[in-house]
């Protein structure tokens, strides 16, 4: 049934549980969740803020566009990791948008510091995945706990903070006579 449906602009495991489970928690529903490789249109390893947002408005606009501008009760989530360079150093984060009946959210969660050498692997073209598999000896680590995992001492992981992210984006879903413009 679609409209028991949530498509998630991604076929990585962490992404498509966070959608699930934050969904189905906030909305207190059941749903099924169903990956979707669609591009993203920036690098992959988003190096700023702005490729990293861009990357999940893009994903999701893909989805809409195979769904022909979006089914009916479905809803539509893409998340993008990037990292970028702050006041007090480098950080990874994520983007997420969600899509609902003609409605969005897009948000930022939270940022982890990144090590500057982790940071300057990054500029060398590598992705942060791999980099810190290599850095702790993990393998495919991105769809696992993540460097946030890592480096929080699993007291968080790339999913946990993806489910933060994408409860704060369902505000605009739970009051839209608050977020009209």
């Amino acid at each position: 049934m679609v409209s028991d449906t949530i498509f998630v602009g991604s076929l990585n495991p962490v992404k498509i549980n966070a959608a699930l489970n934050t969904l189905s928690d906030t909305l207190e529903h059941d749903f099924d969740a169903q990956g979707m490789a669609v591009p993203s249109g920036v690098p992959d390893q988003p190096m700023n803020e702005d490729e990293t947002r861009l990357g999940a408005i893009n994903r999701e606009k893909a989805m809409l566009a195979h769904h022909q501008g979006g089914l009916t009760d479905a809803w539509y989530v893409a998340i993008e990791g990037g990292v970028d360079v702050f006041e007090d150093g480098p950080a990874t984060f994520a983007y997420v948008a969600i899509y609902h009946e003609g409605h969005w959210s897009v948000t930022r969660s939270a940022s982890l510091p990144l090590p500057v050498s982790v940071y300057q692997a990054l500029q060398r073209g590598e992705e942060l995945g791999p980099v810190m598999d290599k850095l702790f000896d993990t393998v495919n680590i991105k769809q696992k706990g993540g460097a946030i995992g890592l480096l929080t001492l699993n007291h968080a992981s790339r999913q946990s903070v993806y489910e933060v992210a994408l409860t704060l984006a369902m505000a605009k879903f739970h009051f839209p006579d608050l977020y009209t413009d």
